[in-house]
């Protein structure tokens, strides 16, 4: 079975995925983690983010094991690498060199330990129109900017990060522009995609009705 959970920054996709790939056994992919990976790599080498060129340079050398080897680093999955990753993510030749990574990854997925799975939850954007199209069921979650930047803001609070709400609402609301905008894959919704409206629901309520969709579609 392989599902794909889409949408925009902090709307509970990753939370949801997770609880999703428990469930049902399922190998989990982030696909959001190449991106930043890209990012960061760029960063580490003092590179303009806005060199759509040297990005994807630094994407086609991506390997995996580079990928997890970054993971680590503290800035991964702060909001620096979050920014970082958005604007690498909108340059389509680096989509291009990613995608193939991505992709396979349906064809034999696999635990962490790289125990075989018997399907896959992908979760990040463009999963349910471009990576894997072809997906037995997709969730395109979403929430108002508000929402998504309090929940962004708070798990920032969390990890001891020093950051303003009015900040990070700029950067939800930029990463949505740019997401918005991409000139070949603008995010969407697939035209068969369960639509999930999180700005009221707690990550409990959204399982649910996630696992009720999965049920029906399953019989």
């Amino acid at each position: 079975m392989i599902i794909t959970v889409d949408g925009p920054a902090a709307a509970g996709k990753g939370t949801l995925s997770q609880k999703l790939a428990d469930k049902y056994g399922l190998a989990y992919f982030d696909t959001g983690m190449v991106y930043r990976a890209v990012g960061l790599m760029m960063l580490k080498q003092t590179l303009e983010l806005s060199d759509a060129c040297a990005a994807q340079k630094m994407a086609g050398e991506l390997t995996f094991a580079t990928m997890m080897e970054l993971s680590r680093d503290k800035d991964f999955r702060s909001s620096i690498g979050g920014q970082a990753a958005s604007i690498v993510s909108s340059y389509s030749g680096v989509r291009a060199q990613l995608l193939d990574m991505q992709r396979n990854f349906a064809k034999n997925p696999t635990f962490a330990d790289g125990s075989p799975a018997n399907g896959v939850i992908y979760d990040g954007r463009d999963t349910g129109t471009v990576i894997c199209p072809h997906a037995d069921v997709k969730f395109f979650i979403t929430a108002s900017s508000e929402v998504r930047a309090k929940r962004r803001y708070d798990e920032f609070l969390q990890k001891g990060m020093n950051v303003l709400f009015d900040d990070v609402l700029r950067d939800v609301k930029a990463r949505d522009e740019r997401d918005a905008n991409r000139k070949d894959a603008p995010m969407k919704p697939a035209e068969d995609a369960i639509i999930l409206d999180t700005s009221d629901l707690n990550i409990d309520e959204v399982f649910q009705k996630a696992v009720a969709f999965i049920e029906e579609r399953l019989k």
